[in-house]
């Protein structure tokens, strides 16, 4: 009986340690039961062998804090939720008056098949999760399956999630930079169009705009890129909206060509440092 005892405590320690390795991606899990395990190997660490009284109670504490990257969920007035990454500079101090700029960044259709920590496979969430020091709140809603970024429904989301995370941290609303890739790309256009003057700077990434947009971005700093041999959204897309803006009249919008660069131009947009340094030289007026 003793060797059983013993046996248990092991195993309810090991499970927890491999919980507890989650504890990097800001999620931090506490396992407390009274419950005995089932008479069986005490090493099986499969969570559906257990019955489910083992696992309670299960505290999931996604807290943001400093340096770090959380799954977070924002309820929205008509009662479904926001599923996003949140990421809060390592230098942010809750206590402190100082605000802060904000990159929103709209994810690619492959990433609405997933759990949200899928969202962090590019861009400004995949820098946040391996540890890069990021002067900004990342914001990084997960779009679902079944709907687009363009939809008016995960529009008006973002812009409501937006207005949250400005409502519950010290966000400097003249630094609000917006960004996304494919699918997110396509958002970051319509979302600068619709909503422009919320944003000091937007980087839509191999998406595509609407030509007639033209006029509502004249206005508004873009910096878009797209690969020439792109075949799932056609360079074209690109180059079309842009110089529709510069026919228009618009001076801030500046077009990078990846030469010979498929589908995925994100990876060399996002590793570009001028990038970042163009987004912090833009305040709203």
């Amino acid at each position: 009986m003793r060797l059983f005892r013993t046996q248990q405590a092991t195993a309810r320690l090991i499970h927890a340690l491999l919980i507890a390795t989650k504890k990097k991606y800001g999620v931090i899990l506490s396992l407390i039961s009274k419950k005995p395990f089932p008479p069986l190997c005490p090493f099986h660490l499969n969570p559906s062998f257990y019955p489910a009284s083992f696992y309670q109670p299960l505290l999931i504490l996604n807290n943001p804090s400093s340096g770090s990257q959380v799954e977070q969920s924002f309820k929205l007035a008509s009662g479904t939720s926001v599923p996003y990454l949140l990421y809060l500079p390592k230098k942010f101090d809750a206590k402190s008056t100082e605000k802060w700029p904000v990159i929103l960044f709209l994810h690619g259709r492959g990433e609405s098949r997933g759990p949200l920590s899928i969202v962090a496979k590019w861009g400004p969430p995949r820098m946040a999760a391996r540890g890069d020091n990021l002067p900004y709140i990342i914001i990084s809603p997960q779009c679902p399956a079944d709907q687009r970024w363009t939809s008016a429904g995960q529009l008006q989301a973002v812009l409501d999630l937006l207005a949250h995370i400005s409502k519950s941290f010290p966000v400097d609303s003249q630094r609000i930079y917006l960004t996304g890739l494919s699918m997110g790309g396509y958002g970051s256009w319509k979302l600068a169009a619709e909503h422009g003057k919320l944003f000091a700077a937007v980087a839509p990434i191999c998406g595509a705009g609407d030509p007639k947009d033209a006029m509502k971005l004249k206005s508004v700093p873009v910096w878009a890129f797209h690969g020439t041999e792109d075949r799932a959204v056609p360079y074209q897309r690109s180059l079309e909206i842009v110089e529709a803006i510069q026919k228009s009249g618009g001076k801030k919008v500046r077009f990078t060509t990846l030469k010979h660069v498929g589908h995925n131009s994100w990876s060399a947009a996002y590793a570009t440092p001028e990038l970042f340094e163009w987004f912090n030289k833009h305040r709203r007026p």
